[in-house]
């Protein structure tokens, strides 16, 4: 069983305060367990003060949804497949969790392997800014965010695909 290790954490942590100190946005970054638990979490200096909570919450909603399914390969495709076919059902999910459920961009899962070992959130710029942040940041410490031997379906590639589209992300795809 692989584990994501605080010491990789520490690597993810500095390079997304360096993205963010370069563009001139101050956040807050979490990452969490493949259950939703905490690895590790920092605020930047002068990051609004609910962005800690907002990163976290980012983080355990990747974990708990990607956990369940293919389908949800980051929080902007788990916000628009709730905004499609249940809001209120996101809303409930985040009363019932007592806030951890939070879906938006700047998030997304972390696999080594076939494994997702966790997932991570950032939270204090916009969404587009924070999911920049998220890929620079995976991409310079080596981290994947899907399965090293994908086994999802090719209809949930499509679906997924078709809501990057709709959301402004064509050049996203699964």
């Amino acid at each position: 069983m692989a584990k994501l290790r605080a010491e990789e954490c520490r690597a993810f942590i500095q390079a997304v305060t360096e993205k963010a100190a370069e563009m001139g946005v101050p956040v807050s970054v979490a990452i969490v367990g493949p259950e939703g638990h905490l690895i590790a979490l920092e605020r930047m200096d002068d990051a609004g003060f609910i962005t800690p909570d907002t990163a976290r919450a980012k983080a355990f909603t990747v974990a708990a949804f990607r956990s369940m399914s293919p389908r949800f390969a980051d929080g902007l495709v788990i916000q628009q497949w709730f905004k499609e076919r249940n809001p209120q059902m996101l809303m409930n999910a985040a009363v019932l969790t007592n806030g951890q459920v939070v879906a938006s961009g700047g998030c997304a899962p972390v696999f080594k392997g076939a494994e997702m070992v966790g997932a991570y959130g950032i939270s204090g710029a916009t969404g587009d800014q924070d999911e920049e942040i998220g890929r620079y940041a995976r991409e310079k410490v080596g981290w994947i965010h899907m399965a090293e031997h994908d086994t999802t379906p090719e209809s949930v590639k499509r679906h997924v695909n078709e809501i990057y589209a709709k959301v402004g992300l064509g050049d996203r795809s699964l």
